[in-house]
């Protein structure tokens, strides 16, 4: 059965949504919930779209998938599920993320970083049926501790692990990152044949092209500018890590790592009715 990809471009954080679909029943794959940080308001313009291709497709949606616990975006699961149902998966490796950022926001008991947040923690190499479509999960750690693929046919969501070839790779210098971890996950990738399909959740494109987020392994392997074929590991260790060391933290890791260890949701309303984002203050490097 062929799948159906679609995908969904929101230039306010470059970041690539999709919509896999065997025809009749779809998986949305990193979903964005618009976030201003100056107003502290949420709007779901974003996601609303994704949920009028769903309906104008006459599509049921059976699983709203994470590549990881996002920096960049707020993640759209839980709103998606309240409107149109699924299950929400990550990686089981979400718990050590979870973990590290309970510290952060010292969100104390009330918070259980077991992945219960979400309805299902996916390992290495598990099979999610989709509809007429099996979709394969291939652990891909580096970037984060927690990034997972999504293999299905001749098509893999790689998430934030490559980028197009002129962007070249992940950064590695958020909790539990590893360049060493992230190179072994590349060459995984790269080990697929030529002409398999990547397909990024992000694009920065240099000036004069327009966004683009599908790339193939052969395009990775000949053109990468990080880690094309002849790219040692210590040769890939040194670059990533001095191109880290000059890197801003992403605008809205803050408010967003909050809302995405929880699959999408706010933290709980306090007394007054109101649902309050923590901004820890010089607690990041």
């Amino acid at each position: 059965m062929k799948a159906h990809i679609q995908a969904f471009f929101e230039s306010v954080s470059d970041t690539v949504s999709y919509v896999l679909s065997d025809g009749k029943f779809a998986a949305v794959i990193d979903s964005v919930l618009d976030f201003d940080a100056a107003s502290g308001r949420i709007s779901t313009k974003t996601a609303d779209m994704l949920l009028a291709y769903l309906r104008d497709s006459n599509l049921t949606l059976q699983w709203i998938l994470e590549t990881h616990a996002h920096t960049d975006h707020l993640s759209a699961a839980s709103y998606l599920k309240s409107q149109a149902g699924g299950r929400t998966a990550i990686s089981e490796h979400i718990c050590a993320v979870q973990a590290h950022f309970q510290q952060l926001y010292n969100l104390g008991s009330g918070f259980a970083p077991d992945g219960r947040q979400f309805d299902r923690l996916l390992g290495d190499n598990e099979i999610l049926l989709l509809g007429g479509l099996q979709v394969r999960t291939l652990l891909v750690p580096g970037h984060t501790p927690a990034d997972l693929a999504y293999q299905v046919g001749d098509a893999v969501f790689v998430g934030d692990t490559l980028f197009m070839p002129d962007v070249g790779t992940a950064r590695t210098d958020f909790p539990g990152g590893s360049a060493q971890t992230l190179y072994r996950s590349i060459q995984r990738l790269l080990a697929l044949p030529d002409t398999m399909r990547l397909l990024h959740c992000h694009d920065y494109p240099p000036a004069g092209r327009r966004p683009s987020w599908e790339s193939t392994v052969a395009a990775q392997r000949a053109r990468n500018i990080h880690v094309h074929d002849g790219i040692s590991e210590a040769q890939f260790v040194a670059l990533r890590q001095a191109r880290d060391a000059t890197l801003p933290v992403p605008r809205l890791i803050l408010p967003a790592l909050q809302v995405n260890i929880r699959a999408g949701s706010l933290p709980p309303k306090e007394s007054n009715g109101i649902s309050y984002l923590k901004i820890p203050v010089n607690a990041l490097g």
